[in-house]
């Protein structure tokens, strides 16, 4: 029809059959399809060409460094124990700076505060640096899980052996040198945990160059640390290759250059020679080196955390990829400039996730020069409370609600809290977390109708009410898919004419990171804030979440029922070691801390009300995550860790015990293999079974009440969850319809096999399965307890 049209509309077509309009329009996409392939292939052969540079680059010094360490080696046989051992050579020149001549900086040059003296001190900070970055002055190591290549990040390692924590990364952007160095001197924009960066004097150099003075402030990553800060001197040039660099280190007291007194709530830190080294690269864009190295002055948090203070690979995590991250997005908007969802640019999402993660980490430091105060416990100190009057924090907050009263908001409330966790994969617990809100969020009616009896309060943003279901409405994604942005809404629900008005939808603003299991020490993040459902971009935020960071392992540790925010553990530094009387663990245990911060609007004159019920409503989300974590520790120890409850309940033994006798019965043939007689080798040898196992109750809307741990992974959950998922949610409308003809034979004869099809797990993934059987099971009188399922060689499609 198009084509007849076209002939219609075009005179000079009058002779043309369609089918050469057809076969034009053919090659026409052929050749736009052949243009598109070709520009994309050269992209990629640009980016293996300069990928293999890098490569080549990093094998030099690698072998420089395999031929010092065989020097030092021949040094070490020749010598005697007593003698010191030659150290690394800091000076040695590498394929960057090659043919170029660096004046070395005397050991002792006259240190002061005059130009002279900084820029002495700066053009040191270059040397180290540059002998970081492509020389031998630190030894690399792979990061682990990293493996270099055309589709990865970049070359990432980790230092080995070196005072401090130090990471490096090489990579390709697609930005010119002078943009990149741009957008990675403005660290508040990518680098999260920054909170502000101070330039608080610029001196040019003489070789074009500029030196600042800079000051630095860093998030404390849970309740359970201070802040960091750093006063640096900031070193920028040109190299005679035309290589742009960016160095930094920190100015101490012996270096005899300006000093920042001591800042209240910060530790003060230090940068050891770091930067960036930026290369324009054939074809466009840029090949980067970047080195961090600090000393994060680990002997100021508990014993529990340093970890996180000594890790070269959480460093290379949050801060040095992060970089990376951040130009590779950059660069992507420029080439990609299509609208994402909603109507809005990445670069406007990017932010909004930028803004929910900085007053996260406001809400959780609780800064005196932002207007937070500390309220009294009390008597129990598990649950910290800070209240903010800030006329800044509370712009644009009221709120108008359906009785046409209006809630002038003037004070904002955060309650927060941390708690040690073992044996739960953040990712695992974070996504849980985000699949069933139900699982800590159920208290929520409880808290906002107690709030409405004094009068409106935004408590977690939600007006009263109860919530029927949650639909998520996905925004962006980056392009390493780390982090996921999203709308939920939250549907109102009244159960009777009074309440009809007040059951609104509520739409919350998440951001979710740290969601891959195989990364390894990612730090898993879940933030939400209540918005207004026209979504406007400059709208007021109250961010409020979950943070799980990785501790890595320990020989000894506390239960997941214990918090942290205790006085008593942070005084000795030891919280991590004592003895835990709920749970044994065993020298294997993988730790990680969890914090949690909620914050709350409301009037002042309601301050004592709503602080007693923030606390105890982030005490029953405690109470919840504990729950839900010794569920999800329970399926993830291994077959060596044995059963925990609810497992090794007498209920679980005897539920075991007539799934094992009914199947018996009706099939003629033992479920099992042969097992000792006791109760608890049967439930062992159910809960290991190979296909997934699972009962449901005899009701109306049938819903699990067990599974076995095929099931569980089957099913994608865990036996908390378990309840909230009905047997019919499983199937597909085919299934749904064999089911309910299967349902009386199962009543009737007691079993029934049904077809092999395809069933959704929790979070909607399908699966296949060979085939199905169901039977009743039977208690000791004989009477029907619940229906069984076992699903015979299942798989995910």
């Amino acid at each position: 029809m198009r084509r007849q049209q076209l002939i219609r509309e075009c005179p000079i077509l009058s002779n043309i059959e369609p089918k050469q309009i057809k076969v034009w329009f053919q090659n026409r996409r052929c050749r736009e399809k052949q243009r598109k392939e070709a520009s994309r292939l050269q992209g990629v052969n640009r980016k293996l060409t300069a990928m293999n540079k890098l490569l080549m680059e990093e094998n030099d010094r690698l072998q420089k460094q395999v031929s010092q360490l065989v020097y030092e080696n021949s040094y070490f046989r020749q010598h005697t124990p007593n003698n010191a051992l030659s150290t690394k050579d800091t000076s040695c020149e590498s394929v960057v700076t090659s043919g170029q001549q660096h004046h070395l900086t005397p050991q002792h040059p006259p240190r002061d505060a005059s130009p002279a003296g900084l820029l002495s001190i700066a053009e040191e900070t270059l040397t180290e640096f540059l002998s970081k970055a492509t020389g031998t002055a630190v030894e690399w190591v792979q990061m682990p899980g990293m493996k270099p290549g055309p589709d990865s990040i970049g070359i990432v390692a980790i230092s080995h052996g070196c005072a401090g924590v130090a990471a490096r990364a090489c990579g390709l952007v697609g930005l010119e040198p002078t943009r990149v160095a741009e957008i990675l001197k403005d660290r508040p924009s990518w680098f999260r945990d920054c909170r502000a960066v101070d330039v608080l004097n610029v001196l040019p150099t003489a070789n074009g160059g500029t030196i600042e003075l800079l000051y630095m402030q860093l998030y404390a990553p849970t309740t359970l640390a201070p802040g960091r800060d750093f006063w640096l001197l900031r070193y920028t040039s040109v190299m005679d290759d035309g290589s742009l660099v960016v160095c930094e280190r920190s100015l101490s007291n012996t270096q005899n250059g300006p000093s920042m007194p001591p800042v209240q709530n910060f530790v003060r830190a230090e940068m050891l020679p770091s930067g960036y080294l930026i290369r324009p690269c054939d074809g466009g864009g840029s090949i980067i080196h970047i080195v961090d190295h600090m000393n994060l002055e680990a002997w100021s948090v508990p014993e529990v955390l340093r970890p996180l203070y000594e890790s070269s690979t959480v460093l290379a995590q949050k801060t040095t990829m992060a970089a990376l991250r951040q130009l590779r997005q950059m660069a992507q908007d420029i080439s990609q400039t299509n609208i994402s969802n909603w109507g809005r640019r990445p670069a406007a999402l990017r932010a909004l996730s930028h803004r929910l993660s900085r007053g996260f980490n406001e809400a959780l430091n609780g800064f005196s020069d932002e207007g937070w105060t500390l309220l009294g416990n009390d008597g129990m100190d598990d649950v910290t409370i800070l209240v903010n009057s800030n006329p800044e924090k509370l712009m644009g907050l009221n709120i108008s609600f359906a009785n046409e009263y209006n809630s002038i908001c003037n004070t904002v409330l955060c309650a927060k809290a941390s708690m040690l966790l073992q044996n739960v994969p953040p990712a695992i617990l974070l996504r849980f977390l985000r699949e069933h809100r139900s699982e800590w969020a159920d208290n929520i009616d409880t808290y906002a109708a107690s709030a409405a009896k004094i009068g409106p309060c935004t408590f977690l943003g939600a007006r009263v009410g109860n919530f029927g279901g949650q639909v998520v409405l996905p925004l962006a994604q980056t392009i390493e898919h780390e982090e996921l942005l999203e709308v939920i809404k939250l549907e109102g629900v009244s159960h009777s004419p009074e309440d009809a008005m007040m059951a609104r939808d509520v739409f919350l603003l998440q951001l979710c990171s740290g969601m891959d299991e195989n990364a390894i020490g990612t730090c898993a993040e879940l933030i939400f804030a209540p918005i207004d459902a026209s979504f406007a971009e400059d709208a007021p935020l109250l961010p409020s979440g979950f943070r799980i960071i990785p501790l890595g392992s320990g020989k000894e540790a506390s239960s997941p029922n214990r918090t942290l925010d205790l006085a008593s553990a942070l005084e000795t530094g030891t919280a991590g070691n004592k003895p835990s009387n709920d749970l044994a663990v065993t020298s294997s245990t993988t730790r990680s801390v969890m914090t949690i911060a909620f914050e709350f609007a409301f009037e002042s004159h309601m301050q004592d009300t709503v602080a007693a019920m923030a606390r105890q409503y982030v005490r029953s989300i405690i109470s919840s995550v504990q729950r839900v974590a010794l569920a999800l520790s329970s399926t993830h120890l291994g077959p060596n860790a044995g059963l925990r409850s609810p497992l090794g309940t007498p209920e679980a033994h005897t539920l075991s015990r007539w799934i094992c006798l009914s199947y018996r019965t009706y099939m003629g043939v033992e479920l099992l293999r042969s097992t000792g007689e006791g109760s608890e080798s049967i439930l062992k040898a159910l809960w290991h079974h190979s296909d997934a196992i699972m009962c449901c109750s005899m009701k109306a809307v049938p819903v699990f009440t067990f599974a076995n741990q095929a099931g569980l992974d089957m099913l994608e959950t865990t036996l908390v969850a378990l309840q909230d998922i009905s047997l019919e949610k499983i199937f597909d409308d085919h299934g749904r319809k064999n089911l309910c003809s299967e349902i009386p034979q199962i009543m009737h004869q007691g079993f029934a096999s049904l077809q092999g099809g395809i069933c959704l797990s929790s979070m909607s993934r399908p699966i296949s399965y060979e085939r199905a059987v169901a039977w009743k099971v039977l208690n000791e009188d004989d009477n029907p307890h619940c229906f069984c399922f076992m699903f015979v060689n299942w798989s995910f499609v």
